[in-house]
């Protein structure tokens, strides 16, 4: 008699969403690896504790991806909806990080 849980989900199909999700993270964590290499050099404590806390986001976004690996089957779509939305999350957190960091690099 079977379990009623599902097998966990093909690799390929995790392969290829690894791979979608390391595309949309990989510009904003660019930036973001600007961003801190510049908040270093001006010795700026606020840019650096925003730049920590964006490092941890994207960390956590990594996690949930590796564990999406053993997700069941009936579990993946809300997994995934739930790290598309961290990853736009994430996305939407540098842009704001960045645009102030550029409107107050640009006003000394």
């Amino acid at each position: 008699m079977k379990s009623g849980q599902s097998q966990p989900a093909p690799s390929h199909s995790f392969d290829e969403y690894k791979k979608t999700i390391d595309a949309h993270v990989a510009d904003a964590q660019a930036r973001l690896d600007d961003l801190q290499a510049k908040a270093k050099q001006t010795g700026a404590q606020v840019e650096a504790s925003a730049i920590t806390n964006l490092n941890a986001a994207k960390q956590n976004i990594d996690r949930k991806v590796q564990d999406l690996k053993a997700t069941t089957s009936v579990n993946m779509a809300r997994a995934k909806a739930d790290i598309d939305a961290d990853v736009q999350s994430f996305k939407a957190a540098v842009n704001d990080f960045e645009a102030k960091h550029t409107t107050t690099s640009t006003r000394k």
